[in-house]
Parts: C-alpha cells; structure tokens; sequence
C-alpha cells in the first residue's frame, strides 16, 4: 500500500496570490524543514516555501500542513478553502494559530497548539489511523533535548545557504512589540551537542551549501556561559561562515566577541531597532544603548562580521526631526545591511494591547500587519511622515553607491586591522576571507534591495502622497 502524501507548506505571501512576491532570501525558514525532520517515516514528506515558489494545487498530496505567522492568516483561510475544495486534509500550525487557536480552527481540520515536537509524531500517526482530532496542544516549555536534524535535502535550490537550525528558544528581553512576549516561556538550550549534529548533517548537499550555516535564535546570548562554550565547539568545525542572531548586550563582551570570529561568524543579526533613545526605551528595549552602536560595529568590522540590524519606523516617540537625523546617523553607525520596517502592533502583544487601548488601531486586516504598512495612528509623526522616511530611508541606502560605498568601507576596516597584526599569514588569510565576506555582503544587499523595490516603493498601497488608506478618519495631516 503506498504512503500516505504530507505536503508542508510554510506561508509567505500576504496580499494574495495575484500580488505574490518571491524573495531572494539567502536562507529559508527553519519551521518547515524542522517538521519535515520531526516527520516519521509512515508517510511521504516534502516541503514547499512560499518565499520562493508558488503552491501548487495541483499536488498528489493527501495532506497540507500550513506554517504561517499572523501577517499571512487571511492568505492561509484562502489557500485552506482552495486546498479544502480539492478534497485535502488541512493541518495548521506556527505562530499565529498556536496564539489564536480559535480563530483558525473552523478553516482547518486539525490545529497544532505550540511547538511541534512533543506532538508531531503522534499528529501524523492519527492522520495515518482516520483519527486526526480537530486539536494539538504542546505544553508551553518542553525539553529541547534529542530533537532530529531538519531535512536540508528539502530546501529548494534558490537558497544559497540552506543548512539552519537553533540553539536556544526565547529571549531574557520583555520588548514590548515583540511576539515571544505574548505568551512568556522560559530561555531554553539545546545540548550543544544537538547543535553541532544539525550542523554537520549535510551529507548530499554540495560543497558551497554544506559550509555556511545560520543559526535562527531570538537570541542567541541569552545565557552567555552557554553561548560562549557552544561557540568554542563550532570553532572546530569546517565551517566557511555562519551566521547569529543576538542582542547588542552581547557586544559587551570582549571574549563574547573573540569567540564569534573564532566560530566563523560571518554575519550577525542584531535588532538595532531605533537611533532615538526614547523611542528604544519606549518598547522597553533597554539593552541598547544608541550611544555605544558605532564602537560595537567596529568590533565586529574589525572581525570580518558583517552586521544586519533590524531599523523600526512610527515608534512613539518618533519625531519629524528625528526622522530628518537618521540618514546621518545611519552613516556614522554604519551597518552592513538594514532590515527596515514600520512598527507592527502584533496581535496579542504588550505593545497591541497599549495602543488598543488608547483607540489608536485604525486597520485590522492581519494581512498588513507584516512592516510594510502603518496600521495604528503614531504619537508624534503623520503617516505622510512615516512613509516619506520609509521611503527615502530605503531609496538611500540601498541605492547602489551606498550599497558599493559601504562595502568598501567594511574591507577597508577589516583589511587594516589585520594589517595591524603584523603576521603575514593573518594578512593573506583575510584577503582571501575578504571574497566570502563580499559574496555574502552582496547576497544580503540585493535581497534588501529587491524588497525595497518590489515591496516598499511598488506594492505598498500607503505610498508616500497618497495616505488615505493610512489615516483614520479625522487623523492629523502634520506632526502633533
């Protein structure tokens, strides 16, 4: 008898399929090819990610498992009910139906509450049985321990870098704005073990794709003895360049930061958030300090790490002047590449539940509520405002003389301080470090860039110059 067919498919679109967007993401998400791995063998598996293919309907799959975040739920109803009509059985899991379970279930015929591993085996088995039951629940917190390796074999070939895992879940953080402080689960860790099998459990991928990893943590330096010991290991690996996700804290520590170069650190995420301190301090994002950002990027230029930070627009304490100041202070920090979004009342949130409150919510349709679109009336700035920064922020600096200049800059830095070492040996090895550093750079770069292009400047219905559709009725034209 042949298997069973589970078709996993994690969500990317929001606006519908006719409007759909194809990004040039160096990396994929680890949520579809983490469940793929969890997956037992009774049935066939494969994994779509929107990002870079559409779905296909016409799939022999028996089964659908959407993976969306809350942006992409009205898309996930629409994708249900098609998939639903072709006769399929529909599992939904991810972050948004694990916060609003009740809303999601009358599309699906299953719901998988949390996170995955302590229910996915039996979810699969049930469906395999005619038993699936209509809902999953995970406790809040399980172990991390002796989860299998994703299924790297699954990731389509548009992504460059396809081997990504995690080392911890969680954040030590309370950001007002940010999903993890929904529902509050402690900071875990996996055995470090764990996380160096995922790493080198790359057996059939070629050369250049087994030898650049990311690993996906909301931070990875929430316990820094942990991180610290876990970078000592990856150190010993054949690794070309991997890439972290942590907060700026981190860069506090010497050691911390001697031990990302030893691990091969080629890139690091870092949520910068805002150059305005009382716009930081406005979302409870307390361990930045915008005063110590330029000297924590040199560190990391000076390591040969290039540095992609998370830039937030229409923050509370935002100001007209302040938004007329960031290109300049832009230049003086100098990040690598810059992820900008407007801020997202994110349902469910401390951040949600403030500006509800105050009766500032003007758009409820989840399908804006993904950073490219302003939703809530800001305190201090107009729409107008907010998007002509938006805009212009985006047009600056990734046009490419910014894109060519900053690159330049980042060599020259890394470049010279391995001059200042004075060992011919360290000198040639960072000239040849130099060339994976700039393929790198410039991957990051063009898949910011196309976003700017396609999303913020083409596909934003809220352009600078029409912001009808950004402003409730009777909402200020000019800055209070």
């Amino acid at each position: 008898m042949a298997k069973l067919k589970l078709q996993i498919i994690v969500l990317f679109q929001n606006l519908g399929e006719e409007q759909s967007y194809f990004a040039r993401s160096p990396a994929p998400p680890l949520s579809g090819i983490l469940l793929a791995g969890l997956t037992p063998d009774i049935v066939e598996v494969e994994v779509l990610h929107e990002m870079v293919r559409p779905i296909d309907y016409e799939t022999d799959a028996d089964c659908i498992a959407l993976s969306f975040m809350d942006f992409c739920a009205p898309h996930a109803y629409e994708v249900a009910a098609r998939f639903r009509g072709l006769g399929k059985m529909l599992i939904a899991g991810g972050k948004y139906p694990s916060t609003f379970p009740e809303l999601v279930a009358p599309h699906f015929d299953s719901v998988v509450v949390g996170e995955a591993e302590p229910v996915w085996t039996g979810v699969v088995e049930d469906l395999v049985a005619g038993r699936l039951r209509r809902r999953y629940d995970s406790p809040l917190a399980p172990c991390l321990r002796d989860i299998p390796p994703p299924r790297y074999d699954l990731v389509e070939p548009a992504y460059s870098v396809p081997v990504v895992t995690e080392a911890t879940r969680g954040c030590p953080f309370a950001c007002t704005y940010c999903q993890l402080n929904i529902k509050r689960a402690p900071y875990r860790k996996r055995p470090i073990e764990d996380v160096i099998r995922d790493l080198t459990a790359t057996g059939g991928l070629s050369l250049p794709r087994r030898k650049m990893a990311m690993i996906y943590d909301n931070n990875f330096g929430g316990d820094m003895a942990y991180a610290k010991d876990l970078l000592r290991e990856i150190a010993q690996l054949d690794l070309w360049g991997v890439g972290y996700q942590f907060s700026f804290n981190c860069l506090r520590d010497d050691e911390f930061v001697n031990l990302l170069s030893d691990a091969h650190c080629a890139m690091a995420f870092i949520g910068m958030e805002s150059l305005n301190p009382p716009s930081l301090l406005a979302v409870q994002k307390r361990q930045n300090r915008v005063e110590e950002y330029q000297d924590q990027f040199l560190k990391l230029k000076e390591r040969g790490i290039l540095i992609f930070t998370g830039f937030m627009l229409a923050l509370d304490e935002d100001t007209p002047d302040y938004y007329r100041s960031v290109p300049e202070k832009l230049k003086e920090v100098d990040p690598s590449a810059l992820l900008i979004s407007i801020s997202i009342p994110i349902p469910g949130t401390p951040f949600h539940r403030e500006i509800e409150a105050e009766g500032r919510i003007f758009d409820h349709d989840l399908s804006h509520y993904e950073g490219d679109h302003l939703v809530f009336t800001p305190r201090n700035v107009s729409p107008a405002e907010v998007f002509g920064a938006f805009e212009s922020i985006n047009r600056d600096f990734y046009s490419w003389t910014a894109i060519l200049g900053r690159w330049g800059r980042f060599l020259r830095t890394y470049l010279a301080a391995g001059l200042r070492c004075r060992r011919a040996f360290e000198m040639g090895r960072r000239l040849v470090r130099s060339g994976l550093l700039s393929f790198i750079y410039f991957k990051l770069s063009v898949f910011q860039r196309h976003h700017a292009q396609h999303k913020v400047f083409n596909s934003n219905p809220c352009a600078p110059g029409d912001v009808r559709s950004a402003s409730p009725p009777g909402a200020r034209a000019t800055a209070a």
